[in-house]
């Protein structure tokens, strides 16, 4: 049997096994819609992948993988419609064609209202890490996450986390910030947290319908233009998504650092600490992301799952040659090099990257298509958290836990009787190579060179409490 090619650099596989198959009816889903590109399928069966893909899936991605870890992630549709039969063998599979040397690790994504005692102990048994969908508190919840009969679906979810508690199976939550709920960020994560949810993901739900007139949305000088009629009504509005985050932050970075993982914070966190983006959303280029339908149709991009963007099957391709394709490197490349020039100039570019193309359907205020529609929003996030990340990002810097900035903010808001240890002085930075010490600095600061990383001068615990303060005020 001739062994798989290796990639050049790991990637990732949003595998759909059972295609855009769900026993619910969210309204805001765009998955469901993909039914219309498998005509050949008259029936929920036919979306079922078969063993062969399966084990032909299984045994070229470990192969494939260039390093020692190799991740697995099973979604949907509703990937627990396939029965507990079918992911005991892909357990068996993995084991199968694991060479010495890698390690398994498993993800699923469910909307829980299937789990009973023997998925959540198979699922803790195995070591899944389960992503489970829940919109907050019962009334933002059911707004759009209903059944096909268009009942509400809490109860449900909520008996699902429950028995996932129970079997000590590990789990995260996944939460679409839709229009509705982006008004609520403190009920939302306080709810969460209530709930024992120790990793968070919150998604900015952005869908498109149709083409019409535009009209400029967001606060001066962030205003751009928005073809408003192509946004669903449940899209979140820009700005507001912006507000949303910010919020939680503010609860988040005085009790939680280090308690509670948010991804858009922890990915910052990275992204401010000079260490990249673990997340494709926020790189200079993707194409490492791919998705899987449950043919074994090989797509750029869970988001570009159309039929321009089908780089081959797995029956017929290497992985890695599919990966690595001219027409995904160009895809990679492509959300570089189709930048604005509003973005490429903006100070916070290095952290935000122009977010995902599929949100890139704005004009910039110069008239320049192609900016990404979350943009104010984006914005006003982070420049809100730059004093915290630069604080946390010298913390780490200095071998200490980000987690101490919960102290500097108790000292400076007068929660804590005595002051913390204070920040030692950075050492001054010799300017990069074709960086001038009155050229912007490539931190990201906004700041001269000479003025931000080239200045010697101490920050003190007080002087960083103080740019916390001014950047809120």
């Amino acid at each position: 049997m001739t062994v798989p090619p290796v990639a050049t650099e790991p990637f990732h596989i949003m595998t759909k096994p059972i295609g855009p198959i769900c026993n619910l009816n969210c309204s805001y889903c765009f998955y469901l819609r993909k039914e219309k590109y498998f005509p050949q399928h008259h029936r929920a069966a036919d979306f079922r992948m078969d063993d062969a893909t399966l084990r032909t899936y299984i045994r070229n991605y470990i192969a494939a993988q260039p390093g020692a870890e190799v991740s697995f992630a099973w979604q949907g549709g509703e990937p627990t419609l396939l029965g507990l039969d079918f992911f005991k063998r892909v357990v068996e599979y993995q084991r199968q064609f694991l060479p010495p040397g890698k390690r398994i690790h498993n993800a699923l994504q469910t909307n829980g209202t299937l789990l009973n005692d023997a998925w959540c102990r198979f699922f803790a048994e195995q070591r899944f890490l389960i992503g489970l969908s829940l919109d907050g508190p019962r009334e933002l919840h059911d707004r759009y996450r209903v059944t096909r009969g268009g009942k509400p679906t809490f109860d449900e979810v909520m008996r699902g986390l429950q028995l996932l508690k129970t079997h000590r199976a590990e789990f995260n939550t996944l939460t679409v910030v839709h229009r509705d709920l982006a008004h609520h960020p403190r009920e939302v994560y306080e709810f969460l947290r209530a709930q024992g949810s120790g990793f968070m993901q919150f998604i900015p739900l952005v869908e498109r319908v149709a083409t019409g007139t535009k009209e400029l949305v967001g606060p001066a000088p962030l205003k751009i233009w928005v073809p408003q009629s192509e946004v669903a009504p449940w899209s979140v509005e820009p700005l507001q998504f912006g507000l949303f985050l910010s919020d939680i932050f503010d609860q988040w970075v005085r009790r939680d650092v280090g308690r509670v993982y948010v991804q858009t914070f922890d990915v910052q966190l990275g992204i401010w600490a000079g260490q990249g983006s673990g997340l494709c959303v926020f790189s200079e280029t993707c194409g490492n992301a791919l998705a899987m339908e449950h043919t074994g149709d090989v797509y750029a991009c869970d988001h570009f799952v159309f039929p321009q963007f089908r780089l081959g099957n797995i029956h017929d391709t290497p992985l890695k040659d599919l990966v690595e394709s001219p027409a995904q490197r160009k895809f990679g490349r492509d959300k570089r090099d189709t930048l604005p020039a509003y973005c490429r100039r903006c100070d916070v570019r290095f952290a935000c990257n122009g977010e995902c193309p599929k949100n890139r359907f704005a004009i910039t205020p110069d008239g320049e298509p192609g900016l990404n529609y979350l943009c104010p929003g984006y914005k006003h996030f982070l420049h809100h958290i730059r004093p915290a990340m630069q604080t946390m990002a010298q913390l780490l810097r200095q071998g200490r836990a980000p987690a101490e900035i919960m102290q500097i903010l108790a000292w400076r808001e007068g929660r804590l009787s005595h002051p913390p240890r204070p920040l030692e002085a950075p050492p001054p930075r010799l300017a990069p190579q074709g960086v001038g010490r009155n050229d912007r600095c490539p931190c990201g600061s906004g700041r001269k060179f000479k003025k931000c990383c080239g200045n010697a001068a101490a920050i003190s615990t007080r002087g960083a409490a103080r740019e916390l303060e001014a950047a809120e005020t």
